[in-house]
């Protein structure tokens, strides 16, 4: 495993004070831009943007958008119809329930194309912050569902049917605003945890990867901007793309971004579309220089055999190339894999060679998901093993890397 050249990156407007050097807690009524929300973003992105590169039109060419009226008709979702003028548009009554995409076996065929070629545009309708504990305090009401990319073990197109592009929500202004009311009434962090020590932390990217929605449009872009005015809290989010658009933002320090990596001949296999494991190691010197915070997620971890020393060879890799800045405020989490029943199955329909991995029956058990379908697990007792050898491992290769948490 080799170095490889970090993105490039554009110049960025220089950066204000710190919000977190705030002495009193704010309102809402404190904060610029209509209802106390910082602006919402109109125009493109100050600088040569990524998202107009042939590497982006790789990830996003879009021909197709199925769209709700409403979010058709908003001033987020005419950006987007406007960034792809070619795409036929089709109204739809609910972005969940699109019967030719989602209930159609077969665009299991299709599965990656659909990704890449079709967008679906909704509004966000229940606007809740869930109680978290592990990654983040809170889990944040998404700005979108879906994927670009086509993670062989990913969770979210359990509930979607045969198709999983991405779902943007263009009410974002309402999302925004919701997290502003639920920030202001936590107040100050009253004592340190393992998701921050002084910070309340939410993770706007529980279903989605930012980084791929920030080729779409300004969600990401406005999330980051609204939480570097709120010195109470955090946004974090995980990925596996690296879109150096991200930079030419002003985070402050109030986004922590959590690259996902894994042995490269794991990712290769499973990471399909996704930057190469290299490259989100590479990058993560230029997020930190640009303001961000910057993680790691160890994950998942998949037990195979001579998962431990392709682990090692990682860790080690991260160890040399690495800058001590990064070492010095980078945490991890260690994620152990968990599959789907049903996942299996239309994995086995477009990609076969994934579930030799990821199928193993003799280390696994099922329980039951709070929606009613059945995730396969490693046995406790492998389970605590293999996540006592990452352990080991970190500690032995990169001692530097603190465990926030092991799931």
């Amino acid at each position: 495993m080799g170095p490889s050249p970090r993105p490039d990156r554009p110049a960025r407007p220089s950066r204000a004070p710190a919000a977190d050097q705030a002495d009193a807690l704010f309102g809402l009524e404190d904060l610029p831009g209509p209802g106390g929300i910082g602006p919402a973003r109109s125009g493109p992105l100050v600088g040569p943007s990524f998202r107009d590169s042939p590497a982006a039109r790789r990830m996003l060419s879009v021909r197709e958008i199925h769209a709700e009226p409403a979010a058709a008709a908003s001033p987020r979702g005419r950006q987007i119809l406007a960034r792809f003028p070619e795409a036929r548009v089709i109204d739809v009554d609910s972005h969940w329930r699109i019967p030719e995409l989602h209930g159609n076996e077969g665009n299991l065929e299709r599965w990656v194309r659909v990704k890449s070629e079709v967008l679906v545009l909704g509004e966000k309708k229940t606007l809740a912050t869930r109680v978290n504990g592990r990654s983040a305090d809170w889990i944040a009401p998404g700005s979108a569902n879906g994927c670009a990319m086509a993670c062989a073990y990913c969770y979210v197109p359990r509930r979607k049917g045969y198709a999983n592009p991405i779902t943007v929500f263009t009410n974002i202004e309402q999302i925004i605003a919701h997290l502003g009311r639920h920030v202001v009434r936590q107040g100050r962090k009253p004592e340190p945890n393992q998701c921050d020590p002084s910070a309340w932390v939410y993770d706007i990217g529980e279903n989605n990867d930012c980084s791929v929605d920030a080729l779409i449009s300004e969600n990401t872009a406005d999330l980051i901007n609204a939480f570097a005015l709120w010195p109470t809290a955090k946004a974090s989010f995980a990925t596996k793309f690296v879109n150096p658009d991200l930079l030419l933002l002003d985070p402050r320090g109030r986004t922590r971004v959590r690259f996902s990596v894994m042995p490269p001949q794991d990712s290769r296999l499973l990471d399909i579309r996704t930057s190469p494991v290299e490259q989100r190691v590479a990058a993560a010197a230029d997020f930190l220089e640009a303001g961000y915070e910057v993680h790691f997620n160890l994950s998942p971890v998949v037990i195979r055999p001579g998962w431990e020393e392709d682990w090692t060879q990682l860790l080690r890799y991260m160890d040399d190339v690495l800058p001590r800045a990064v070492k010095e405020q980078a945490a991890a989490e260690v994620i152990m894999l968990t599959h789907n029943e049903d996942l299996h199955e239309l994995n086995l329909a477009w990609h076969p060679r994934a579930e030799d991995m990821l199928w193993r029956p003799d280390i696994q058990q099922a329980k039951r998901s709070e929606n009613g379908s059945w995730n396969v697990r490693y046995r406790n007792a492998d389970k605590a093993a293999a996540v006592d050898t990452v352990r080991r491992l970190v500690a032995a290769a990169a001692p530097w890397l603190r465990i926030r948490y092991a799931f």
